[in-house]
């Protein structure tokens, strides 16, 4: 292809690159990246034909602009991850406190009431797990097992694979109930601190409580409370569905979703460290049983203590 036909096809693509790289905002930034390359292809295309020096450089010129504009952008990106997660996403939590608050009740209640439940009526279990859940987690938790929470053919990599799985799917489940009005969000809030406290329960009653609580210690902070934070963040959609106010139930829904969706980015985060030390920390039996315990209540300090007065500084500045 001669110059002329080459520069009359790429010739509006290359102004509003240009123009985008003078903050004319000529296309949505997330463009940028294949635009960029697209430029370098003709850039390379320019210089192997050997088009005229003019166009070389004026293309040379674009990509050079282009580069320092993409790996800003990327800089910048990454800096609000890190404000987010030093500041915005307990600063989230505070403001939602009433949602958190009623996440917590519907999730811990049901969980702290049936483990204190079946320290009296240990038969109570049978309403709510079936034998062969019961028969797995006697297994899991045996004190003669090598590594806790865990089979003994299964690997530690292959776990936290399982457990990323299985939490990105309590995760959603409970967010994404809360489009039925928040009262999905609600169900499994409730059905999964009944689950969590029938086991937590009676393991301890059996006498289980030593390799039970020890594996679940490490993790518990931040897999619990994620769970919290993906129902409060449903009962937000719920509530912009229940009760819109003067906007309509969408345009209520669509406001609702910005907050919600970034309170998830936080609890995903929650979830793959929950995961990470699930896997790789919590099944070790080499370690004691009381630095396992001093641990995850070092982990429900830290946590409380972030979410309670991180970014708070920030703010007052």
């Amino acid at each position: 292809m001669k110059q002329t036909p080459f520069e009359a096809a790429h010739a509006q693509e290359w102004e509003l690159f240009e123009q985008y790289l003078e903050n004319k905002k000529s296309f949505d930034p997330a463009e940028m990246p294949e635009r960029y390359r697209r430029l370098c292809q003709s850039l390379a295309l320019a210089a192997d034909r050997h088009y005229s020096p003019t166009l070389v450089d004026r293309l040379n010129r674009l990509a050079l602009r282009g580069h320092h504009a993409l790996y800003q952008n990327r800089r910048r990106q990454t800096q609000r991850v890190v404000e987010f997660l030093l500041a915005g996403f307990p600063a989230l939590v505070r403001d939602e406190w009433r949602l958190v608050l009623a996440g917590t009740l519907l999730f811990f209640g049901p969980l702290l009431a049936l483990i204190a439940v079946l320290q009296v009526f240990p038969e109570f279990v049978h309403y709510l797990l079936t034998p062969e859940q019961i028969a797995g987690f006697h297994e899991m938790y045996d004190p003669a097992a090598r590594r806790l929470g865990m089979r003994e053919a299964d690997t530690s990599l292959f776990m936290f694979g399982f457990y990323i799985w299985n939490n990105v799917r309590i995760g959603f489940q409970t967010f994404a109930g809360g489009l039925a009005f928040g009262v999905g969000s609600i169900w499994f809030l409730a059905s999964n601190g009944v689950v969590i406290g029938a086991v937590a329960g009676y393991l301890t009653q059996i006498g289980y409580s030593e390799t039970f609580w020890s594996f679940v210690s490490g993790h518990s902070s931040f897999e619990l409370l994620a769970i919290v934070l993906s129902g409060a963040a449903g009962l937000r959609l719920g509530m912009a569905l229940i009760a819109p106010g003067n906007l309509s139930r969408k345009a209520a829904l669509m406001a609702a979703a910005k907050p919600a969706v970034r309170m998830m980015y936080g609890a995903a985060l929650m979830f793959f460290i929950a995961a990470f030390v699930e896997a790789f920390w919590s099944p070790l039996t080499v370690v004691p049983y009381r630095m396992k315990i001093t641990a995850g209540i070092a982990g429900w300090v830290v946590l409380l203590a972030y979410f309670a007065l991180a970014g708070r500084a920030r703010a007052a500045r």
